[in-house]
C-alpha cells in the first residue's frame, strides 16, 4: 500500500502512525523523546528536506507532537460516521482548533522578498519560498493539509481489530483492517465471542 500513495499522503499517515500498539495491550509513542523524533526524521529522509542534517530540539519535538494531535483529530473527523482510533478517541482536539493548528504550522514556510522593477512601472515586491531550510512542522502540516483535502481522504479508515490503533487507506471495498494480521485477530476474537455467548446459553 505504501508504495502506491503520494508523498503528502505517506507523510501524513506516517506522522499519525507514530502512535501505535505496543504489542502488549497498550499504546506506545515513537515521538516520546528527541531520539525518537530524530530517528523518525532520518527514516523519512527521502521526503523531508534537509532531514540528514536536521538537529531537533525540545521546541521542535513539542511542535511536531502538537501537530500530530491536530492531524489525528482531523483523521478522526475524516472517518466519520465510523469510530476513530481508540488510541486517543477520548481526548481529541476540537476540529476548529486542529484546523487552526495545522494552518499556523503550514504558514511557517520561510519566504524571501523578490523585487520586480520594469522601466514603465513602480517597483513591486513579491514573496516566494526561500531556498533555505524549511521548518519541519511546516512541511508536515502542508502534507497533512494536502492529504485531508485530497482524493485519498475518503479511503481513510481506523482499524478496529483488537489492540490496533492504526489509521489506514482502504484499498478495496471489502477491506476492514489495516493488515492481514489484524484481520486474523479480529476473526479469532469474533469466534471466541460467539462461543462464549453460546456457552452462556439462554
Amino acid at each position: 500500500m505504501q508504495d502506491t500513495i503520494n508523498t503528502d499522503t505517506r507523510l501524513a499517515l506516517d506522522l499519525a502512525l507514530t502512535i501505535r500498539h505496543d504489542g502488549q495491550g497498550g499504546v506506545t509513542d515513537e515521538l516520546s523523546d528527541l531520539a525518537g523524533l530524530t530517528a523518525w526524521v532520518r527514516e523519512h529522509a527521502e521526503t523531508l528536506p534537509d532531514a540528514s542534517d536536521l538537529v531537533v530540539d525540545e521546541r521542535t519535538l513539542t511542535a511536531v507532537r502538537d501537530l500530530r494531535a491536530a492531524v489525528r483529530a482531523l483523521f478522526a473527523r475524516a472517518v466519520r460516521p465510523g469510530e476513530p482510533s481508540p488510541a486517543d478517541a477520548a481526548r481529541l482536539l476540537p476540529v476548529p482548533e486542529a484546523v487552526a493548528r495545522l494552518n499556523t504550522a503550514a504558514a511557517r514556510t520561510p519566504t524571501v522578498p523578490v523585487l520586480h522593477w520594469t522601466d514603465d512601472a513602480e517597483p513591486v515586491v513579491h514573496r516566494r519560498p526561500s531556498p533555505r531550510k524549511a521548518d519541519l512542522t511546516a512541511v508536515l502540516a502542508q502534507a497533512a493539509i494536502a492529504f485531508v483535502s485530497g482524493a485519498d481522504r475518503p479511503r481513510l479508515r481506523a482499524c478496529h481489530a483488537p489492540r490496533c490503533v492504526r489509521y489506514f487507506l482502504k484499498d478495496h471495498p471489502r477491506q476492514e483492517w489495516c493488515k492481514p494480521s489484524c484481520g486474523n485477530r479480529a476473526r479469532v476474537a469474533r469466534h471466541h465471542e460467539r462461543h462464549r455467548k453460546q456457552g452462556e446459553g439462554p
